[in-house]
């Protein structure tokens, strides 16, 4: 993260990225897919709920457009399958999947706003074993702010901050909140 380092801290935390750069972040994250993804076919999309979900659309949309298809998009949540929740202290506010077509042989691409220790996406890779057995799992995030606890790491990435471990990333995305933004809230807890 360039140039915020010293800057004061609102109550809303620091904005480390606006809607342009959000743009253009979603932009590489298209571009970095269309490289590694396999026939247009075999491609499918999931999105994590809450902001993987708009995240998801959105590529989705990007990849239609580039290859004159239309794939097929989920949703997924991911809650019960968290092995963490006793030590973040927080109860899981349960949504519901939505996968209407087979994974099996898919190429999917796991979408997810922040990475952070890599928990949300071990368990987003277990709920997917309930729904069949994919080719591959790419996965592709908006930003990644580091401190791995598991070794997964990001097919596709949008934007790298450099954080510290209790900082947290909040992403706004105009399709919930009305406005694309990241911010930045130092020492607000560890939540992925």
């Amino acid at each position: 993260m360039s140039g915020m380092e010293g800057d004061p801290v609102t109550k809303t935390g620091d904005r480390i990225a606006g809607q342009e750069e959000m743009a253009e972040a979603i932009d590489r994250i298209g571009s970095r897919l269309a490289e590694v993804l396999g026939p247009p076919e075999q491609v499918a999309f999931i999105g994590i709920h809450t902001h993987g979900v708009s995240l998801a659309q959105r590529l989705k949309n990007r990849f239609d457009a580039s290859f004159e298809t239309d794939t097929a998009i989920g949703t997924l949540d991911i809650n019960l399958y968290r092995d963490d929740y006793d030590l973040r202290g927080v109860k899981p506010r349960i949504q519901s999947s939505d996968i209407r077509f087979s994974v099996d042989e898919k190429e999917l691409v796991l979408v997810d706003d922040v990475l952070f220790t890599g928990r949300t996406i071990r368990a987003a890779i277990e709920a997917l074993g309930d729904y069949g057995r994919p080719s591959a799992i790419r996965l592709a995030v908006l930003a990644d702010r580091g401190h791995r606890e598991l070794p997964i790491q990001p097919d596709a990435v949008g934007l790298v901050f450099e954080t510290a471990k209790q900082d947290r990333i909040r992403v706004r995305m105009t399709e919930i909140e009305g406005e694309d933004e990241i911010r930045l809230l130092r020492g607000s807890g560890t939540r992925e």
